[in-house]
């Protein structure tokens, strides 16, 4: 008995020890995007930020999760109610509204066994030593190669638990090394996609892709909170977090805003290196791309908010590149176009 009381000791320990990391780390990364925000738009108005501030206490429960009130604050010009701090979002809605069933978007090759759906671009796996067909069929090592480029003449490799553009590798059939896949680990082997002629004309080489934001109520009923637009600079070969652009799209019409946003918050009615403006740009196959994520989202209801990369390709077929079942972004949403999520009482939640 004494051992388990050990055992659970520790576990917690090592528990408040995550969190405290957790919420260091957004109090630091908030802190950056507010200095940004200030820098370009000036002081904020310390009467919103004090409301922001009230609000974490008050409704949230702690002023570990003013930060990215402030930031949304700031980034509005005003204090919204309803706001869902990202911190927040991470730390206790994910826990209760997901529990283990998001952490299923991390096994790259289980996309299709669970949704079923040939929208997923995977031609190939290879998870735990052995190279599999898309129906998970083993593929002999030495036949690999050929199985996937008989079928396309670009891939793209995912790792396992992959996001923001990190553990992606892009292989043709020059530099395609099988034991270089082996020695990265499991993920899945994906056709690279001709994006739309529409999304070329901002930045041809990156795929652009639409991020959905869908949740399930306590009523059962599944809708779109939130979409944006994310598009890779000039040179870069797929969309990567670090330095992209992203702007909101209009739910309803599926239009993109008059401005996007860099990595650093700061506002732009262009892509920098094309020069192509977003105003009066409508994605295309948009009530298509609506259609497909509020499917998929049916098949697996017990993770009650996914964030979903989609793409529309050459022949406006929407392509669904991977989903995301755990701690989606919420932060850039809520700044945008939030509140996204007041009717859900997720203040309501506690930590589990």
């Amino acid at each position: 008995m004494m051992s388990f009381d050990v055992e659970r000791a520790v576990r917690r320990s090592l528990k408040r020890a995550g969190q405290f990391k957790f919420h260091r780390d957004h109090r630091a990364q908030a802190g950056r995007v507010l200095q940004c925000l200030e820098k370009k738009n000036g002081k904020a108005d310390p009467e919103n930020l004090k409301l922001a501030d009230t609000y974490a206490r008050d409704v949230f429960g702690s002023a570990i999760y003013a930060p990215w009130l402030r930031v949304y604050t700031v980034f509005s010009g005003t204090f919204k109610e309803g706001w869902i701090p990202d911190n927040y979002y991470g730390s206790v809605v994910v826990p209760s509204m997901k529990g283990s069933y998001g952490k299923l978007s991390d096994l790259k090759s289980m996309s299709r066994l669970i949704f079923g759906s040939d929208a997923f671009p995977d031609i190939a796996y290879f998870a735990n030593g052995l190279f599999f067909t898309d129906e998970r069929i083993v593929i002999p090592a030495r036949e690999f190669e050929s199985f996937v480029f008989g079928q396309c003449d670009r891939i793209v490799f995912k790792l396992d638990g992959s996001g923001q553009g990190k553990g992606v590798h892009i292989f043709d059939k020059g530099n395609f090394d099988r034991e270089t896949i082996r020695s990265l680990g499991n993920g899945v082997i994906q056709k690279f996609i001709a994006q739309h002629h529409a999304f070329d004309a901002f930045a041809s080489k990156p795929v652009a892709t639409l991020r959905f934001t869908t949740v399930v109520d306590d009523a059962g009923r599944i809708s779109i909170r939130a979409c944006f637009f994310r598009l890779g600079r000039a040179n870069d070969t797929h969309v990567q977090s670090d330095h992209d652009i992203c702007v909101p799209v209009d739910l309803t019409t599926g239009e993109l805003a008059r401005q996007g946003y860099m990595n650093d918050w700061g506002a732009t009615e262009m892509h920098p290196d094309s020069g192509v403006r977003f105003s009066g740009v409508k994605i295309p196959a948009f009530s298509q791309c609506v259609a497909m994520v509020l499917d998929l989202h049916q098949k697996i209801p017990f993770a009650r908010c996914i964030g979903w990369d989609v793409t529309v390709d050459a022949d406006e077929n929407v392509q669904v590149m991977e989903w995301n079942g755990e701690h989606n972004d919420v932060k850039f949403s809520e700044a945008t176009q939030g509140p996204c999520f007041s009717d859900l009482k997720w203040e309501r939640l506690r930590v589990i």
